[in-house]
């Protein structure tokens, strides 16, 4: 029942869905998924928060603990964008769909989204005290760019994650135009983040003129 309101909410979107379309699409009948859900409302927010956790599982479980700090970070973003690729109907619900519907689902999402914030600010912190600069680096200034590092993951994700009207990938199916691999979108964020990561992590700060 979960899975097809998932699929439901991600594809028709959360106004245009109905619980009779959710419990055909599970195989049982519509009073059985009230008894369970007491309103689309409730569903929904049950989706949200399920398909939050399973992304949370699948960043925090893809970190490579005892790597040096850029693996560490490489390979969290990594299972992000494997999950994400993975379950792109549970990624469309919680970027596209409940972000736009207000509270109380947008709330459930910011919950979501701030426990990522939290564990990249500490891997980032973690990056900053092995390059003996933890000192130099505020809080604040290594919690900004925690957030700035997951907003660009969240976009990337919702470009490789790209569907035409038929809900096929934008992408084509191989070579050079097919969609990029969790490891190739990290790669490529790694490839614009981190470098400046590194430089200031070196004491290089960049100035206006």
């Amino acid at each position: 029942m979960m899975d097809a309101a998932v699929r439901t909410f991600a594809r028709r979107g959360y106004r245009a869905a109905s619980m009779d379309e959710i419990a055909e699409l599970a195989g049982v009948s519509k009073p059985l998924v009230y008894l369970y859900l007491n309103s689309k409302e409730d569903l929904f927010n049950a989706v949200i928060r399920r398909e939050s956790a399973a992304l949370v599982a699948a960043v925090t479980a893809a970190v490579e603990r005892d790597a040096a700090a850029d693996r560490q970070l490489w390979s969290g973003l990594t299972g992000f964008f494997a999950h994400t690729a993975e379950h792109p109907d549970g990624w469309a619900v919680l970027h596209q769909q409940a972000r736009t519907q207000g509270e109380p689902f947008a709330v459930e999402v910011a919950a979501m989204r701030a426990e990522i914030v939290r564990f990249v600010t500490g891997l980032i912190a973690a990056a900053a005290k092995e390059a003996g600069c933890a000192g130099e680096l505020a809080d604040r200034e290594v919690a900004g760019l925690a957030h700035a590092l997951v907003g660009a993951a969240e976009s990337l994700a919702e470009w490789a994650n790209a569907r035409t009207a038929d809900g096929a990938s934008a992408f084509g199916p191989s070579g050079e135009g097919a969609r990029p691999t969790a490891e190739e979108a990290a790669g490529t964020l790694m490839n614009f983040a981190w470098s400046g990561l590194g430089r200031l992590m070196r004491g290089e700060r960049w100035t206006p003129a």
